[in-house]
């Protein structure tokens, strides 16, 4: 496992069944360090567990542009070469793509243990790699949405749905 560089580095859930809660943001192959540091900031702000990213992209600038809120020293941002693999026992893989049979976020009901895969803004998820995940959602818009507005986007929705069922 690779770390970014700086920040937390310790994985948050190392027993996948204590919190009864658990939220974590998959990136594939993220494009710029400025969404990252977005994705970071929306992390924070919406209660979001740890952050991990592949590809090599975001490893060749990682100063953070616009995690004003420093929240990469509070929350785990780790490299991965397989992010399936980083999936608690007893949590969720929710892919987050515009592909055929996705759910429209406002009819989906989020699970308590998600781990949210995003794929990259200039690309799609590849559907060999992800084909054991049965859930994906996609986020209707008349265009498409950058990686760290996606992102705020499904947290939000997940905290307004949480907060509305009273949990």
């Amino acid at each position: 496992m690779k770390v970014s560089g700086y920040g937390a580095a310790e994985r948050v859930d190392a027993r996948p069944d204590a919190a009864p809660e658990y939220c974590a943001i998959g990136l594939v192959n993220p494009k710029s360090p400025e969404n990252v540091g977005a994705v970071m900031r929306a992390a924070g702000c919406y209660g979001a567990d740890e952050v991990y990213y592949t590809g090599q992209r975001f490893e060749l600038a990682r100063r953070f542009a616009t995690d004003t809120k420093q929240m990469v020293e509070k929350i785990p941002l780790l490299g991965v070469e397989e992010l399936l693999a980083f999936v608690p026992e007893g949590c969720t893989p929710v892919l987050v793509d515009l592909i055929e049979g996705a759910t429209p976020l406002p009819d989906y009901v989020h699970p308590r243990r998600a781990f949210y895969i995003f794929g990259p803004e200039d690309g799609t998820l590849e559907p060999a790699r992800f084909a054991t995940v049965k859930e994906v959602i996609y986020v209707p818009t008349q265009g498409c949405m950058n990686l760290a507005a996606s992102v705020n986007v499904i947290l939000y929705d997940r905290l307004a749905k949480t907060l509305r069922s009273g949990g």
